[in-house]
């Protein structure tokens, strides 16, 4: 694989996680918060693909590949799994 690729492995992964948390972080809801762990499983599969293309960057995939697992659980609450009386929050 060339190393444009890599790189743009590396940059999607960073730059796509700071998004995924920043979104999960505004409390927007349901729907936002499961589009923000989509985001964070894109970032996590870039970051697997580039830790293991690289040979001092395996740490960072085997990393990736526990909060990959994470980041689909976040997938389904969110999105998939019909809501709780106890998930519904009142307006502050």
């Amino acid at each position: 694989m060339s190393d444009g690729v890599i790189t743009a492995l590396q940059y999607y992964g960073a730059a796509s996680g700071l998004l995924a948390a920043l979104i999960v972080s505004l409390n927007l809801g349901a729907r936002p918060t499961g589009w923000g762990f989509v985001i964070f499983v894109t970032s996590s599969l870039a970051l697997i693909a580039w830790g293991f293309l690289n040979e001092d960057s395996q740490g960072i995939g085997w990393q990736n590949v526990g909060l990959l697992a994470i980041n689909v659980v976040g997938v389904y609450r969110y999105l998939f799994s019909a809501p709780k009386e106890s998930d519904k929050s009142e307006p502050a």
